[in-house]
């Protein structure tokens, strides 16, 4: 819920920012000086990368999501059984051992994209996020080609 609530905080900030940028944008092109309105394009563009950011993120998130649902369904979502530290953080030496589980999963059955959701989530455990997000991008291309999507 922490996250959830951190992504709508970070998303309002960024739709500010946008709008501001995006005006100043439409300011610079209405000048009409030909370095201006150049400049005005540019800033233009910003907004546009914001927009196409905030959507790639919020898409990924809503199909993690879905397959986290599609798991539960299933009775194949990854329990929570990680030993915890006295702060509540998960325990390195747990998550390693869960994690080469996983891995070995994955391994055996490259195909599936439930094994990949499952590495990425041993992954995000083993606070390697860069390699848990590519993890869960490979869930996610493989539960397309399997839905034909």
């Amino acid at each position: 819920m922490k996250q959830r609530v951190t992504a709508l905080v970070l998303i309002g900030v960024l739709v500010f920012y946008v709008l501001l940028v995006g005006s100043r944008g439409v300011i610079a092109i209405k000048d009409g000086r030909p370095t201006v309105v150049l400049l005005g394009v540019a800033v233009l563009a910003i907004p546009v990368v914001g927009v196409w950011y905030i959507w790639r993120e919020l898409r990924f998130g809503f199909t993690m999501q879905q397959l986290a649902r599609e798991l539960e369904a299933e009775g194949e979502l990854p329990p929570d059984t990680l030993e915890r530290t006295a702060d509540g953080r998960i325990s390195r030496h747990s998550a390693d051992e869960v994690f080469a589980k996983r891995k070995a999963e994955t391994e055996a059955d490259p195909e599936n994209w439930r094994a990949w959701y499952r590495l990425a989530v041993a992954y995000s455990d083993a606070r390697d996020n860069a390699r848990g997000r590519k993890a869960m991008l490979r869930a996610i291309k493989l539960h397309r080609a399997e839905r034909g999507r």
